[in-house]
Protein backbone atom coordinates (compact mmCIF):
# COMPACT_ATOMS: atom_id res chain seq x y z
CA UNK A 1 0.00 0.00 0.00
CA UNK A 2 1.58 3.72 -1.26
CA UNK A 3 1.44 6.47 2.06
CA UNK A 4 0.43 9.55 1.02
CA UNK A 5 2.73 12.46 1.38
CA UNK A 6 2.73 14.24 4.47
CA UNK A 7 1.18 17.38 3.00
CA UNK A 8 -2.36 14.82 1.76
CA UNK A 9 -2.09 13.25 4.79
CA UNK A 10 -2.52 16.49 6.49
CA UNK A 11 -5.02 17.92 3.82
CA UNK A 12 -7.11 14.78 5.03
CA UNK A 13 -7.05 15.00 9.02
CA UNK A 14 -7.92 18.61 8.02
CA UNK A 15 -10.89 17.51 6.11
CA UNK A 16 -11.98 15.07 8.19
CA UNK A 17 -12.34 17.01 10.90
CA UNK A 18 -14.07 20.02 9.39
CA UNK A 19 -16.79 16.75 9.08
CA UNK A 20 -16.10 15.96 12.59
CA UNK A 21 -17.41 19.41 13.54
CA UNK A 22 -20.34 19.15 11.32
CA UNK A 23 -21.34 15.63 12.40
CA UNK A 24 -21.28 16.84 16.41
CA UNK A 25 -22.77 20.32 15.53
CA UNK A 26 -25.86 18.01 14.05
CA UNK A 27 -25.78 15.46 16.97
CA UNK A 28 -25.28 18.53 19.99
CA UNK A 29 -28.61 20.52 18.47
CA UNK A 30 -30.40 17.24 18.13
CA UNK A 31 -30.21 17.06 21.79
CA UNK A 32 -27.81 14.27 22.77
CA UNK A 33 -25.10 14.39 25.63
CA UNK A 34 -21.24 15.47 24.94
CA UNK A 35 -19.91 12.08 25.19
CA UNK A 36 -22.43 10.69 22.69
CA UNK A 37 -22.73 13.09 20.33
CA UNK A 38 -19.14 12.74 20.29
CA UNK A 39 -19.43 9.04 19.73
CA UNK A 40 -21.98 8.95 17.10
CA UNK A 41 -20.52 11.86 15.17
CA UNK A 42 -16.61 10.43 14.89
CA UNK A 43 -18.33 7.27 13.93
CA UNK A 44 -19.89 8.95 10.98
CA UNK A 45 -16.24 10.39 10.02
CA UNK A 46 -14.32 8.92 7.65
CA UNK A 47 -10.56 9.39 9.34
CA UNK A 48 -7.34 8.79 7.49
CA UNK A 49 -6.57 6.42 10.66
CA UNK A 50 -9.60 5.36 12.41
CA UNK A 51 -7.23 2.88 14.71
CA UNK A 52 -5.59 6.24 16.67
CA UNK A 53 -8.97 7.55 17.24
CA UNK A 54 -9.86 4.61 19.89
CA UNK A 55 -8.84 6.58 22.95
CA UNK A 56 -10.75 9.46 21.86
CA UNK A 57 -13.97 6.83 21.47
CA UNK A 58 -13.41 5.48 24.58
CA UNK A 59 -12.99 8.69 26.87
CA UNK A 60 -16.37 9.87 25.50
CA UNK A 61 -18.00 7.05 26.08
CA UNK A 62 -16.98 6.27 29.46
CA UNK A 63 -17.10 10.05 30.65
CA UNK A 64 -13.08 10.40 30.53
CA UNK A 65 -11.72 13.61 29.53
CA UNK A 66 -12.03 13.96 26.20
CA UNK A 67 -10.42 16.95 25.97
CA UNK A 68 -6.86 15.16 26.89
CA UNK A 69 -7.93 12.76 24.28
CA UNK A 70 -8.90 14.98 21.78
CA UNK A 71 -5.26 16.98 21.95
CA UNK A 72 -3.73 13.24 22.35
CA UNK A 73 -4.88 11.76 19.26
CA UNK A 74 -4.54 15.24 17.01
CA UNK A 75 -1.78 14.86 14.64
CA UNK A 76 1.25 16.81 14.35
CA UNK A 77 0.07 17.96 11.13
CA UNK A 78 -3.45 18.56 10.26
CA UNK A 79 -4.67 18.45 13.72
CA UNK A 80 -5.01 21.69 14.49
CA UNK A 81 -9.10 21.37 14.23
CA UNK A 82 -8.70 18.74 16.83
CA UNK A 83 -6.24 20.86 18.93
CA UNK A 84 -9.17 23.77 18.42
CA UNK A 85 -12.16 21.02 19.33
CA UNK A 86 -10.19 20.18 22.51
CA UNK A 87 -9.95 24.09 23.52
CA UNK A 88 -14.11 23.93 23.08
CA UNK A 89 -14.37 21.23 24.67
CA UNK A 90 -12.09 22.46 27.89
CA UNK A 91 -14.47 25.75 27.57
CA UNK A 92 -17.88 24.03 27.82
CA UNK A 93 -16.89 21.88 30.67
CA UNK A 94 -14.71 23.86 32.84
CA UNK A 95 -17.31 27.47 32.01
CA UNK A 96 -20.68 26.00 30.93
CA UNK A 97 -20.33 27.38 27.47
CA UNK A 98 -22.57 25.79 25.24
CA UNK A 99 -21.09 23.37 23.13
CA UNK A 100 -23.10 23.40 20.25
CA UNK A 101 -22.49 26.93 19.43
CA UNK A 102 -18.34 26.61 19.87
CA UNK A 103 -18.40 23.60 17.62
CA UNK A 104 -20.39 25.63 15.24
CA UNK A 105 -17.84 28.07 15.31
CA UNK A 106 -14.72 25.78 14.96
CA UNK A 107 -16.21 24.57 12.17
CA UNK A 108 -17.04 27.47 10.12
CA UNK A 109 -13.61 28.81 10.57
CA UNK A 110 -11.96 25.92 9.36
CA UNK A 111 -14.34 25.44 6.66
CA UNK A 112 -13.47 28.84 5.84
CA UNK A 113 -9.09 27.80 6.39
CA UNK A 114 -9.52 24.87 4.44
CA UNK A 115 -11.37 27.35 1.37
CA UNK A 116 -8.57 29.61 1.39
CA UNK A 117 -6.33 26.92 1.49
CA UNK A 118 -7.55 25.26 -1.63
CA UNK A 119 -8.03 28.97 -3.52
CA UNK A 120 -3.78 29.69 -3.14
CA UNK A 121 -3.36 26.01 -4.18
CA UNK A 122 -5.40 26.83 -7.12
CA UNK A 123 -3.93 29.72 -7.88
CA UNK A 124 -0.34 28.31 -7.80
CA UNK A 125 -1.28 26.12 -10.51
CA UNK A 126 -0.46 28.01 -13.19
CA UNK A 127 2.84 29.46 -12.06
CA UNK A 128 4.33 25.85 -11.26
CA UNK A 129 2.92 24.48 -14.09
CA UNK A 130 5.13 27.48 -15.91
CA UNK A 131 8.73 27.19 -14.26
CA UNK A 132 8.00 23.07 -14.99
CA UNK A 133 7.72 23.92 -18.65
CA UNK A 134 10.49 26.39 -18.53
CA UNK A 135 12.96 24.15 -16.64
CA UNK A 136 12.02 21.36 -19.64
CA UNK A 137 13.17 24.11 -22.72
CA UNK A 138 17.16 23.96 -22.63
CA UNK A 139 15.99 20.15 -23.28
CA UNK A 140 13.76 20.99 -26.22
CA UNK A 141 16.48 23.64 -27.35
CA UNK A 142 18.74 20.32 -27.32
CA UNK A 143 17.21 18.69 -29.59
CA UNK A 144 16.05 21.28 -31.84
CA UNK A 145 20.45 22.11 -32.10
CA UNK A 146 20.38 18.07 -32.71
CA UNK A 147 17.69 18.16 -35.46
CA UNK A 148 19.55 20.82 -37.15
CA UNK A 149 22.70 19.13 -37.17
CA UNK A 150 24.55 20.85 -34.97
CA UNK A 151 25.93 18.63 -32.47
CA UNK A 152 25.34 20.30 -29.22
CA UNK A 153 26.37 17.32 -26.98
CA UNK A 154 29.33 17.19 -28.43
CA UNK A 155 30.16 20.50 -27.83
CA UNK A 156 28.42 20.41 -24.20
CA UNK A 157 30.19 17.56 -23.70
CA UNK A 158 33.28 17.51 -25.45
CA UNK A 159 34.97 21.18 -24.29
CA UNK A 160 35.76 22.72 -21.50
CA UNK A 161 33.53 25.83 -22.52
CA UNK A 162 30.92 23.12 -23.17
CA UNK A 163 31.21 21.64 -19.68
CA UNK A 164 31.03 25.12 -18.13
CA UNK A 165 28.15 25.74 -19.98
CA UNK A 166 26.51 22.42 -18.97
CA UNK A 167 27.02 22.74 -15.17
CA UNK A 168 25.99 26.74 -15.46
CA UNK A 169 22.62 25.66 -17.05
CA UNK A 170 21.87 23.38 -14.63
CA UNK A 171 22.85 24.77 -11.87
CA UNK A 172 20.46 27.70 -12.92
CA UNK A 173 17.73 25.43 -13.86
CA UNK A 174 17.78 23.90 -10.71
CA UNK A 175 17.86 27.22 -8.94
CA UNK A 176 14.95 28.36 -10.96
CA UNK A 177 13.09 25.56 -9.76
CA UNK A 178 14.05 25.59 -6.11
CA UNK A 179 12.87 29.06 -5.97
CA UNK A 180 9.91 28.97 -7.64
CA UNK A 181 9.07 25.87 -5.42
CA UNK A 182 9.83 28.07 -2.39
CA UNK A 183 7.84 31.14 -3.37
CA UNK A 184 4.70 28.91 -3.77
CA UNK A 185 5.01 26.65 -0.23
CA UNK A 186 5.22 30.73 1.33
CA UNK A 187 2.23 31.65 -0.52
CA UNK A 188 0.85 28.29 0.64
CA UNK A 189 2.08 28.99 4.14
CA UNK A 190 0.33 32.29 4.42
Amino acid sequence: MIRPSPARRADSWSRATVELCQALSAELTAGRTPGEALTRAVAAVDFPDPEALRPLVAAARDGGDVSAALISVAPTHGGEGLRRLAACWEVSVTVGAGLAALVERVGSTLRAAQAHRQDVAAQLAGPRATARMLAVLPALGLLMAGALGMRPLDFLFGSLPGLACLMAGIALDACGLWWTNRMALRAQAS
